[in-house]
């Protein structure tokens, strides 16, 4: 009698002998979760008198260098920039989680329907979504930033419409690529609707590469939501955002004051690598080329 040897699943393979790609993704996922933590625990912190009101500024001495009292320093209007920064993370995420929500939410059906159907419906929606494709999205977000002012929601409106040519882009390829397989023909003439076709046959073959595409676009969108604040159009004055807070620290930055701009600036950046290295990891699970060459070369 033989006993055969039961094959570890694949992840635990990843987790014995990972790429270089996945040891990536697991330090970016490690730093969007952190990022994640401070997000919701900051309310709880400033309540246990571990971080100060980031919107108090008038019992802070201004430009004072950082101390054991204030870690980060405080600004030139006297905002304690180490309350700031942890609380720019939470304005951050939300804006940028529900600028990509919208546009997958917009952008995968239409690319879904464009691809199935086809025809001038087809050709109407990519003429729009190539149109859209070719503008600047930091110009694009700027121009609609105008339109819609100020605010979280205002915000995530004006960013996410840049991204939806990209959602509608891939899953619509994605869809042309599978329609013709025997599973939807066989569901086609078995009668089932274009409903029933959408949503149990197609949707789940043609969003592999949504979540990649969904952290780089996060990622992105944190950049153009400081570019946005940088140029007074983001979020109100009184949210502590990264983009408003490098604003008002770039007057002072000759003078020697850098505490102003490196902490904000360091926690843009640290956010945009993590979410950068998630996204660039996750696409060697959903990209099967990817797979095999990494297979090979161990």
């Amino acid at each position: 009698m033989t006993i055969t040897k039961r094959q570890l699943p694949n992840f635990f393979k990843f987790s014995k002998n990972p790429s270089l790609s996945q040891r990536l993704m697991l330090i970016g996922l490690g730093i969007t979760l952190f990022c994640i933590f401070l997000a919701f625990l900051a309310p709880v912190f400033q309540a246990w008198g571990w971080l100060q009101n980031p919107k108090e500024f008038l019992s802070n001495p201004i430009h004072e260098a950082p101390s054991l009292k204030h870690w980060f320093g405080t600004s030139r209007l006297g905002y304690d920039v180490f309350s700031r920064t942890v609380f720019g993370v939470q304005a951050a995420l939300q804006v940028v989680i529900l600028a990509t929500t919208l546009s997958m939410v917009i952008g995968v059906p239409l690319g879904m329907v464009s691809g199935y159907l086809g025809g001038r419906l087809d050709k109407i929606l990519l003429f729009f979504m190539d149109s859209i494709y070719t503008l600047p999205g930091l110009l694009l977000s700027v121009t609609l930033a105008f339109v819609v002012g100020r605010g979280i929601l205002n915000a995530a409106i004006a960013i996410s419409i840049a991204y939806i040519p990209q959602y509608y882009r891939v899953v619509r390829n994605h869809t042309v690529s599978v329609k013709t397989e025997v599973y939807i023909e066989a569901a086609q003439a078995m009668g089932a609707s274009t409903w029933v076709v959408l949503s149990r046959y197609l949707f789940f073959n043609v969003i592999q590469s949504v979540p990649v595409l969904f952290t780089l676009n996060a990622a992105d969108a944190i950049l153009v939501l400081g570019g946005l604040g940088f140029l007074g159009l983001g979020l109100p004055e009184e949210v502590p955002e990264w983009g408003y807070d490098l604003k008002q620290a770039l007057e002072a930055l000759p003078t020697g004051i850098w505490w102003t701009t490196l902490f904000p600036g360091s926690a843009m950046t640290f956010l945009v690598v993590g979410l950068s290295l998630l996204g660039e990891g996750l696409n060697e699970f959903v990209n099967p080329r990817l797979r095999r060459e990494n297979s090979i070369r161990k």
